[in-house]
């Protein structure tokens, strides 16, 4: 999610949008329904009118639908055609009211006013796409069909609300279609980051992304550059170093005296393995050393590490099952391995380490005293416990950068009297 965290955020302002401009459409859409509604239902008032003139005057039926016919109505017989109206009608309005009607009253005397109140209620429905006025008087009831008038369709506010609506989701798409270059930049730097060094950040355009891209393509080119260099540089001087120590090891192999013919071997001999050590951290920490990852038995790795240390099978004991496997570098995690033995059996005073398994974690012992600083102290270059032995300080550096290069990690603890070292996950 996080990787999409623009695009989501576009999606989420389209989505706010669109809810908001429903939202006002639809009131409009209700305000506008109730004042059409309103407007046309005012003309019961036209309705009860003339049934007020027929009924006072006593006319015939003839001109009743005639009157009514003027205004576009049409007067509904028959009881089932009424009840096929009510059956799929909808109430659009209802209003009750009393109606007063004066009659005139002679007598020998004189003449009078009569006045007669009568409880008299309109209804108007909307019935397959037509509207009818239903009234209710004390002289019976009547159904009309209004043929002029049509129930309520927004289609000027429909039409409005779709272009507005396309206005919007073409906004959003331009955006996406100006973002989907950074979409594909993203990818290709997280190439980059996984060792893809062929990989071309170039893109046509003048625009802040294609300007990014192509200034990342410049400094791609720059830091290859500086790689190729850079192993250009170490080979050579790997090259350089090496010639003049084989030689030196081969002239201390002609002195006499044994003494000096076994310490030059041993100064040849570490200068030697420094050098290994030194192109093996950079290879580590340059980020390029999991090109040959592979799933190895960690018995395997113990053997090859054991070898390299040249140290008697009986200081090392191993307690690792065979099916035990580890995804990793072959040569660099049987270096991690070695160097662990090394470092147990160098400051462990009986000379013994033992290798074992706990959960999913490899687990270094060796008895001796616990370390006087934390364990990060003594991961950093050219540090060491007893500054009187013969030691460079590179061992627990150099496990460090292999096992952060294959995302894991060296934990500590010590209980009575036992070193316990742990490679395990991030």
């Amino acid at each position: 999610m996080r990787r999409n965290a623009v695009l989501l955020t576009i999606l989420f302002a389209f989505a706010v949008t669109l809810i908001s401009v429903t939202f006002v459409f639809w009131e409009f859409y209700k305000n506008n329904r109730a004042q059409y509604i309103d407007n046309i239902f005012n003309k019961y008032t036209v309705i009860t009118q003339i049934y007020r003139e027929h009924m006072m005057k006593h006319t015939s039926e003839a001109i009743l639908e005639a009157n009514l016919a003027v205004y576009g109505l049409s007067n509904i017989q028959g009881d089932a055609a009424v009840r096929a109206v009510f059956d799929k009608a909808d109430i659009l309005k209802r209003v009750g009211f009393q109606e007063v009607v004066r009659t005139m009253h002679f007598s020998n005397e004189a003449m009078h006013a009569l006045d007669r109140v009568s409880d008299l209620r309109a209804t108007m429905l909307e019935s397959e796409g037509k509207i009818y006025f239903f009234l209710e008087t004390p002289q019976g009831r009547f159904l009309l069909l209004d043929e002029q008038l049509r129930p309520y369709f927004p289609t000027h506010l429909l039409s409005a609300y779709l272009t507005i609506v396309f206005v919007i989701a073409w906004a959003v798409f331009i955006i996406w279609r100006r973002i989907r270059p950074l979409r594909i930049l993203t990818k290709r730097v997280i190439r980059y980051a996984g060792g893809d060094r062929d990989v071309v950040f170039e893109m046509r355009g003048g625009n802040e992304i294609a300007i990014l891209a192509n200034e990342l393509e410049q400094a791609r080119k720059n830091i290859n550059t500086l790689i190729e260099s850079r192993t250009l540089f170490l080979r050579n001087v790997m090259h350089e170093l090496k010639t003049p120590i084989a030689k030196g090891r081969i002239s201390a192999e002609l002195l006499a005296e044994p003494k000096q013919k076994a310490r030059f071997n041993n100064i040849f001999l570490r200068l030697e393995q420094l050098i290994n050590e030194f192109a093996m951290i950079e290879e580590a920490s340059s980020g390029f050393g999991n090109k040959h990852i592979g799933t190895y038995r960690l018995v395997d790795l113990i053997d090859e590490a054991i070898d390299q240390s040249m140290l008697e099978p009986e200081m090392i004991s191993v307690d690792v099952d065979s099916s035990e496997r580890m995804a990793c570098d072959f040569t660099m995690m049987a270096t991690v391995i070695k160097n662990m033995i090394d470092n147990g059996v160098k400051y462990s005073p009986d000379k013994r380490v033992a290798i074992s398994m706990e959960g999913k974690e490899l687990v270094f012992e060796n008895r001796g005293e616990k370390l006087r600083h934390p364990l990060r102290y003594y991961v950093e270059p050219f540090t060491k416990e007893h500054p009187a032995r013969n030691s460079f300080g590179l061992g627990l550096y150099l496990v460090d950068a292999i096992l952060h290069a294959h995302d894991l990690q060296l934990a500590y603890a010590y209980d009575e009297g036992v070193n316990r070292f742990y490679i395990t996950a991030l």
